[in-house]
Order: C-alpha cells, then structure tokens, then sequence
C-alpha cells in the first residue's frame, strides 16, 4: 500500500509498466516511462542541485510532463513541492516563492523572463531550471554557478543515477498549496505525504476508480482539486490526460478524442461545457462527473445529465486545510440535490456551536473537518494557523496529546438523516470561476494606482461566476473616476480571474461600520442582485460610474 506521494505513481509502474499513465499533448508515457523520468528528476535535485531534506522547489508551469515530473519528483526526492498557478503573474510568484524559502524554481524562458528582475527579493533562490529554450545555448552552464538559469534536459543528463532521495516518513512534508485568505496576502497550507496518499485513497473509493479509467485533468495543479485527478489516477494505474484548455469547446474536443470517463470541473466551467453540443459518443464513455469549489445549481445539473445521462454525478465540498470534505451519493441527487451530502470515507464531518458542543438536526453551527486529511497548518504562520486549527471538540480528557481539526468557518446545518446543507460562509473571501480570492490583494494593486483614495472590494452572486469581483471605489483627491485606466491596472497585474467585472464610484468616502472600518457588508448587500438578469459572462464585464 503507498504511504509516499510518489509511491501512488512508482507502485503501479510495479504492477503494469507498459500501461499508460500520462498523455501530455500528442505524447503518452508508459508508468515505467514517467517513473524513470521521476526517479531522475529526484536525483538531479539530489546530485547537481544538491537539494537538502524538505527543501522547497516552486514549479510553476502549465500543465505538461515536466509539471508532472517535477511534482512527483521533488516528493521521491524528499523535498517539498510548491506548484505555482500558471495564471500568476510574475509578482505574485515571487511572493511565493519569498514566503516559503523556494531554492529552486521550475518554469519556462518566458515566465522566467518577466521575473529575473524580482529575482533579489528571493535570497533563498538558489538555482532556476528552464522546461524550454535551447539546451545548447546553456551548455557551458558549471555545476555549483547560480548566476544563469540551468535547462531541463542538461539538468537531468547530469544527474547521477545512483542519488538516493532522503528519508522521509508519510507524516513529514510533501507540498504546500498556496490559498487566498480573506484579508492579506495567500498562506501556503502545507500538506504531509500522509494527507495527500490518504485523500486520494479516500476519493478513488467513492468514483470507484479502476486502471480503465481515462480521467482528463482540465483545472490547475496547484489545486488540490486539480491534483487530486494526477493523485487517483496513479493510485489506481488509470491514465491521466493533461489539457490546457483555451475554449470550453477544446475540453468537449478533448473528452471526444481521449475517451474520457472521468471529469473535474468547477460550477463556471461546468455552466460554460453545458451551453456546447457534445458529440454522443462522450455520453457514452463518460462514467463520472465531479464537482467542487461551488454549489452547482440544480438546473445546469440537470443540463449536464441530459448531455450525458450515464454519467453518475458527484457533488462536493472541500477546503484546501483538509483536500476533501463531504460528497453526495449519485444515488442520492434525485432526492436531494441542494446539499453537500456526507462526510467522505475516513473523514468525521462535525456541525459545532461557537462553545463546541454539537449542534441539533436543522440548527445551523460551524463545520469542522477531523481526521487524516487534516493539513499540517499554514507556513510559518502560527497566528492564522491557531485560528483554523484547532482542538477537536469533544476529546477525552484522558487522552493527553490533543488533536486537532480544520475549523472551516463556514456556516452549514445537518438533517435528521445526517445529511449537510451549506448556509454561509463566515469570512469576506471572494469565490470566483473556481478560484477563492482574497479582497485585500485586489485592494492593494488598486491602491498602488494612485487612483483611489478608498476602495472596497467584494463578491456579488454571478450566474457563471459564482461571483464577481465588484469594486466601490472613491477617486484620489483631485482626480476624476477613471474606470479605464483602474481596469487597465488590475490588468497589468492580476489574473485573469482577479479582474474586477463591476466599478462603481463614489464621491463620497465609503461608509464605516462601528468600527470605524469599511462597511464591506452593506456596500455588498446594496448590490447583491445586480447581476441577478444576467445571463453570459459578457454581459457583466461593464463598468458603472
């Protein structure tokens, strides 16, 4: 049975290595092929880079074999991997990087272009690893030189093939996946080999995945949802499909030409594959659906199931503190299809008041997540690791060492049959397309405009968002409102997800609250319905004055 990361991938490369295990593109790898080539990443990190134990190595890539191998890689190798969404720009990586001590990072001549000039704010940074370019143009690169990025090829022919990976135990480190906060800037939730092994045995359970099974990884790797579809493939020896996906149509394309019978998808993308044509022959092997990241809508459901009525549904919740909470039964949706289901296999899903007693059958109280998905907290960051991670409630006295659980903070209330329904969320955090977005880092680039005094931003219901991103904003003192030059702003430095769909201006300073700080609530709750008619993502990207 895997305890390691990279055993879920190394075992199966055991039991069937000639069995595909990756397609990247118009290439496929065997299990044998891609373990070969993570047996020799770790051990360039071990003998060229000189990786020590739980060193942190940053990867930020799209989805290709070299993202892939990296991963696996630097967990065989006994270092800690640090996937960095693709869709960051150049800053917010070097933050992440600065955050966690990265000291080697894996990325590509371009990405790597716009973040040689942040390099300094980086002093951990020892040593950067090129996936493309020309190998040649690097070949006098001297081992032990940090001047000059390596390339990935050279990287690997130097490696010694005899390099042993450092020892590490399923409860020490394996990667730290880096999510928005409500205030402040994104806090890297660190996860043992243990909780990953674990959650991935927990999920393959329910999908009852098998090693016929085609699953095609459309979201981020640096999702645990996203690398959750790497993880149960390779525990199972199913062959996983890496797609990086432009239109929602070359996702149906890919589903179409791979024979894909499991997909992953988050309520925006699901609402967008919902409005195409899918060919029939995607009914017919698709086996399963997921969900997570937002609650699907009971009538884009019912779309999906039309367009694919062999498919069996599966309805999720999760936070990145502890991968995977609760899913509903697909035999349960004609039933009940509003609710987030059940705790999943080998996690206790506990409904609490704010004094940790149990809450009764409709009473509304926190959720807290207990058990071997737990994470090991947040890096270097004890104060908001106290907040989230706390006492299980209800421990024996007898028992002396304290576990603890993932307090989640949202609101959510349990039935007679001990099903859950969500109710709220506690904190301000923005959940948009999929991604969970901290209102301050939006606030922050709009301030370095130099073109707001003040400014608020928030959430507001979206039909093919979940939500969008709305700013109120009051003008610098003696300028005029200029939505353009702000959107242009936000443009140059967030994703694309980051952008604001909605500005409104005001011109006077936004209102407070008792506290004497902005009334994020109130400016939300005047306009919690204006999106409420619309229809398409496009008709939300005006901007109001």
């Amino acid at each position: 049975m895997a305890q390691l990361l990279a055993d879920l991938l190394l075992q199966s490369a055991q039991r069937s290595p000639d069995a595909p295990a990756l397609r990247a593109g118009s290439n496929s790898y065997s299990y044998s092929e891609l373990a070969a080539q993570v047996r020799r990443f770790a051990a360039a990190l071990r003998s060229v880079a000189n990786i020590g134990r739980s060193a942190r190595v940053g990867v930020w890539l799209d989805k290709r074999l070299e993202t892939v191998v990296a991963l696996f890689g630097t967990a065989h190798a006994g270092a800690v991997f640090v996937p960095i969404n693709p869709l960051l720009k150049a800053e917010q990586a070097a933050y992440i990087a600065r955050d966690c001590n990265v000291e080697v990072l894996v990325t590509t001549a371009q990405r790597y272009a716009g973040f040689a000039s942040l390099r300094e704010q980086c002093p951990d940074l020892r040593q950067v690893v090129l996936v493309d370019g020309d190998p040649a143009a690097l070949e006098d690169r001297q081992v032990g030189r940090d001047a000059e990025p390596w390339h990935w090829t050279r990287m690997l022919e130097a490696a010694d093939a005899g390099a042993q990976p450092h020892r590490v135990i399923d409860a020490d480190m394996a990667g730290i996946l880096y999510t928005s906060g409500s205030t402040g800037k994104p806090k890297g939730v660190v996860l043992s080999h243990r909780n990953i092994v674990a959650g991935a045995h927990s999920v393959s359970t329910y999908l009852g995945n098998t090693a016929e099974d085609r699953i095609l990884a459309a979201l981020p790797l640096s999702f645990d949802y996203g690398l959750s579809q790497l993880t149960t493939a390779f525990l199972v020896g199913a062959s996983a499909v890496l797609h990086n996906y432009l239109l929602p149509q070359d996702a149906i394309r890919a589903m179409a030409r791979e024979r894909i019978t499991g997909l992953a998808a988050v309520p925006p993308l699901w609402l967008q594959l919902a409005t195409l044509d899918w060919p029939p022959a995607v009914g017919e092997h698709l086996r399963y659906f997921t969900n997570s990241g937002g609650a699907m809508p009971t009538t884009l459901l019912a779309d999906l199931r039309k367009r694919a009525p062999r498919a069996k549904p599966f309805l999720m919740y999760g936070l990145t503190e502890a991968f995977r909470s609760t899913y509903l039964p697909p035999e349960e949706v004609d039933r009940r299809p509003t609710p987030m289901g059940k705790a999943i296999p080998n996690a206790e899903i506990l409904v609490v008041r704010e004094d940790g007693s149990e809450c009764a059958p409709g009473e509304p109280g926190e959720l807290v997540h207990r058990g071997a998905l737990v994470s090991m907290g947040y890096w270097n960051d004890p104060e908001k690791t106290a907040e989230r991670f706390k006492p299980v409630p209800g421990q024996r006295k007898e028992l002396v060492l304290t576990e603890l659980a993932v307090w989640s903070g949202d609101t959510v209330k349990k039935d007679d049959e001990g099903f859950l329904y969500f109710v709220s969320r506690r904190d301000e955090m923005i959940k948009t397309s999929g991604y969970r977005v901290s209102p301050t880092e939006i606030e922050e680039v709009v301030y370095r405009s130099g073109l707001v005094a003040e400014v608020a931003a928030f959430g507001v219901d979206h039909p093919a968002l979940g939500q969008a991103i709305v700013l109120v904003a009051h003008p610098a003192e003696g300028m005029e409102p200029d939505s353009k030059a702000l959107l242009e702003a936000c443009k140059a430095q967030l994703p694309a997800y980051m952008q604001p769909q909605h500005i409104d201006w005001l011109s006077e300073a936004l209102p407070r609250n008792a506290n004497g700080k902005i009334d994020r609530k109130s400016l939300s709750s005047e306009r919690a319905a204006m999106f409420a008619s619309s229809g398409t993502q496009a008709e939300a990207t005006g901007v109001g004055a």
